[in-house]
Order: C-alpha cells, then structure tokens, then sequence
C-alpha cells in the first residue's frame, strides 16, 4: 500500500492571564481527537502562513508567531519562521497499512484575547476551551502529545 502524505500546521495559540495560562484547544469534529488549530498547507502557501490562517478561519483572530529564524540569506533565500515540532502523524490505518500521514510543522502564538470568532463552516466557538496547564495534566481525553505540546507553548509564551 502507497502511503500519501501532505504537510500541514498546527499552532497552539496561548493566551497568558493573571488567572492562567491557557492553550486553545478543540475536539475535531472529523478525527474525534483534541487538538490546537490547524490544517493543511495550500499549494500557494509556505507552512507558517498555512498555521497562521487556520488560527484567523478556527479561532477569529490575529496572532504572531513565537519562532526562530535563521540568520542566513542571500540574494534568493530567505529565512522563515522555524517550527518548534515537527511530527509524522498516521492518518488512516487499516489492515493493509497506512494510507495517510500529515507531517505536521508545529508552532507557538500569543493570543490577544480569548474570544473566540470562527469563520463561517468552522467548528462554533463552544466547541474550544481555553486549557490551562494544570487542567492538561488531568484531561485524560487530551492525547498525550497534545498536552505535552500545549504545556511546552504556555511555558514558552510566559518567557516571552
């Protein structure tokens, strides 16, 4: 079986607060997992910018992305905004093996707010919570990977 595999991004959007730190999160409708905005990269898009328009689609608003960029350019190249994670996720898994994978380039945001707009054909806005650090440590229904990812961006956010 030939596996097909598309890039996507993902951001966990943090939203700091004197009453706590928290992660915007949702349970997809189609994959039935809790996980941070995102999608797939459109073929006119470079991956930080597929990230930062599924933020504006799912959650409504504007953010800026906590990443590196290389200091290394020339007259052709151009440094963008490093992803902190990069992950192979398996899509669709049957007896005959993995059809489906994302390579998921992951990054980090502050959220100005925490009200929630999504755009038209998106999940409603009262299908996110904004998820503090002490309440992914007892959301057993969050994957594992989603709760240390999301931990790591309210850790890095508060640096900030």
């Amino acid at each position: 079986m030939e596996t097909t595999r598309h890039f996507t991004a993902t951001v966990y959007v943090v939203h700091p607060s004197d009453s706590g730190d928290a992660v915007a999160l949702h349970e997809h409708d189609k994959h039935g997992l809790w996980l941070a905005p995102g999608g797939h990269v459109e073929r006119d898009e470079l991956p930080h910018e597929a990230g930062l328009r599924e933020v504006r689609e799912e959650l409504g608003f504007e953010v800026e992305l906590v990443a590196d960029r290389d200091d290394v350019e020339s007259e052709t190249t151009r440094s963008l905004p490093q992803p902190t994670h990069v992950q192979l996720a398996d899509i669709n898994v049957t007896d005959e093996g993995i059809g489906h994978q994302h390579i998921d380039l992951i990054y980090y945001a502050e959220a100005p707010h925490r009200d929630i707009d999504p755009e038209p054909g998106e999940q409603p806005a009262d299908h996110w919570e904004w998820v503090t650090n002490a309440e992914l440590a007892d959301r057993e229904e969050i994957p594992s990977d989603v709760t240390e990812i999301g931990r790591r961006a309210i850790r890095t956010v508060a640096q900030q």
